[in-house]
């Protein structure tokens, strides 16, 4: 299964009898999965199943979407407010015998202000229904578009991390066949140490010497952190390989190679261990960004 990115864009239009309309799709990271709809007054009821076309297709991201429909190709009809007219009427009537003005004409009566009312023909319920429909239909293909074009940048994050990883390999392999991991070497660094350790107190205490020696082993030991790097970077490539939404996982797996690599640089008793611990940093943290922008 293929990986897919977070991000993405989609535009589709179309036409139902006299109904023309467009969905624009964006997508940015997130934590989960949320649709984001702008929908025209009087469309509310495609939110539902939009919804779950969202929800069948996608695993993460913030989803916005605007929908804009419009009715073209339909003449306009004037059409006479009853209510209206009747009180313009009776408010005339009562003032007739009142002022020597001339009676009012119809069409200045018709110029009143709400007396004529200029509408839409009225829609049929088939025609509002299939346009409904056509609107689904068209998210289900602006949609399809999105997801196509969050697998395309999926699969070049595929690349990127899967070069990360190889880097992470090789570093790791390099602290493993550093001579600084050599018992030679510790043991020398021991030597120098409790050397010091002796010079500077007052009095030999061999019992505490023999702790601090123990102790200073256990820390030049790196080979639990080698040993954790290497599993996690096997976990992820096993990752990679299985695809799907896998982001949440992969950033989980990011945090652990962080904290291994932290532990290595605080463990290195040698100038080269250092450098590749840090070394180590620097590519996991490029690691786990990318891997922010997996679905």
């Amino acid at each position: 299964m293929a990986l897919s990115s977070m991000t993405g864009f989609a535009r589709g239009h179309g036409v139902s009898g006299n109904y023309h309309w467009s969905w624009e799709l964006k997508s940015v990271n997130a934590k989960g999965l949320e649709l984001r709809l702008r929908l025209p007054p009087g469309w509310d009821v495609v939110e539902a199943p939009v919804r779950m076309l969202a929800v069948e297709k996608l695993a993460r991201g913030t989803i916005h979407g605007n929908l804009t429909v419009t009715r073209e190709g339909v003449p306009p009809v004037a059409r006479v407010n009853d209510a209206v007219l009747q009180a313009v009427l009776e408010t005339l009537d009562k003032l007739s015998g009142r002022t020597k003005a001339a009676p009012p004409s119809l069409d200045g009566i018709l110029a009143l202000k709400g007396v004529i009312e200029i509408v839409e023909q009225t829609e049929s319920e088939e025609e509002r229904r299939a346009a409904e429909a056509a609107v689904i239909d068209g998210f289900s293909t602006v949609l399809a578009s999105l997801t196509d074009m969050r697998r395309s940048e999926g699969k070049i994050l595929d690349g990127v991390l899967k070069r990360r990883l190889d880097e992470i390999a090789a570093l790791v392999a390099r602290a493993e066949a550093a001579p600084g991991r050599r018992p030679q070497a510790i043991k020398a660094r021991l030597a120098e140490q409790v050397a010091a350790l002796i010079e500077t107190s007052g009095r030999f205490d061999s019992d505490r010497l023999h702790q601090e020696a123990v102790l200073i082993a256990a820390k030049a030991d790196i080979r639990e952190e080698l040993d954790r790097l290497s599993a996690h970077v096997a976990q992820a490539r096993a990752m990679l390989s299985q695809g799907g939404a896998v982001g949440r996982r992969l950033d989980f797996l990011s945090q652990e190679l962080h904290r291994e690599s932290n532990t290595l640089c605080a463990k290195a008793n040698d100038v080269e261990l250092t450098n590749i611990g840090l070394a180590l940093k620097t590519v996991v943290e490029q690691f786990r960004e990318q891997v922010q922008n997996l679905e």
